[in-house]
């Protein structure tokens, strides 16, 4: 299975170990969803914002994606600081149709900003060009998408499951359907050809290629945790022995099997299993 996804999967056990950490402010509003350097028809560059996450997608140069992990305002800007080496930064200001963005220099204390860096100018646009929505729409919504996650797996790892069934449930039915496992998978990969600075037509092959990855990743995940057995899994079956964990009373009244005798055992259901499944 697709390494993203089982480490997505996994989010309700991984967090409930953690204590909960205290989320930061999020980007202004109004400056969030998506933004256009010239030309809306043909832009030279497109900028997509969510609470806490940023990506430029440059047809003409390297992706840049910044994840948040502390957002401030100074003076008549918002600075945005990221994770990742060195810690990159942003600087945004604007309303809610124009933008203007700067990237400090790396070597530039946060007290000596804003300094004078070159400013980009943002515009909104009610519509983008369909070749450019059709090869990144998924990637970018899978933003805050995963923003969901990380503010649901700060806890209990059924309130970590529950935001990963919200962040990826589109038919809105309280559970993931392969087709959903397999779109969040595509987001994934489009994210990490993103984090890898990848040009924009590696996104755009990313997802193409985490397409087939995506289906079998979905099957697989729904085999393995669909309990109930109607094709989609619940934020219940993603945790269903974590809610009481280490609480089973058992049974006294017999004694213990050799582990070997228990191991063929199970070799011996696999093989009928199989068996009749080769029928």
């Amino acid at each position: 299975m697709n390494t993203a996804l089982l480490r997505l999967l996994a989010l309700p056990l991984l967090f409930a170990a953690l204590p909960a950490a205290a989320q930061p402010a999020g980007l202004p509003e109004a400056l969030r969803g998506a933004w256009a350097a010239g030309d809306c028809a043909a832009p030279k560059a497109v900028l997509a914002l969510s609470a806490r996450s940023a990506v430029r997608i440059d047809p003409e140069g390297p992706t840049r994606l910044w994840r948040f992990a502390a957002i401030a305002p100074l003076a008549d800007w918002t600075l945005g600081t990221a994770t990742g080496p060195e810690a990159p930064r942003l600087l945004l200001r604007g309303t809610a149709d124009a933008l203007e963005t700067a990237e400090p220099d790396p070597k530039l204390r946060d007290a000596a900003l804003p300094g004078t860096p070159a400013i980009q100018a943002w515009r909104r646009c009610a519509t983008l060009p369909l070749p450019f929505v059709m090869n990144h729409a998924e990637g970018v919504a899978m933003l805050p998408a995963l923003e969901v996650i990380e503010a649901g797996c700060t806890g209990a790892p059924r309130a970590c499951a529950e935001a990963i069934v919200a962040a990826g449930d589109v038919s809105r039915d309280g559970k993931l359907a392969a087709a959903e496992i397999g779109r969040l998978t595509r987001g994934f990969a489009w994210m990490a050809a993103a984090f890898d600075g990848g040009p924009a037509e590696a996104l755009g092959a990313a997802t193409g290629a985490g397409t087939v990855a995506g289906l079998l990743a979905g099957r697989l995940a729904v085999e393995a945790m669909d309990y109930d057995g109607d094709g989609r899994i619940s934020a219940e079956e993603m945790v269903v022995d974590t809610a009481s964990f280490g609480s089973h009373p058992g049974s006294a009244a017999g004694q213990p099997f050799r582990l070997e005798g228990v191991m063929e055992g199970a070799g011996m259901l696999r093989g009928l299993l199989e068996g009749l499944l080769n029928r």
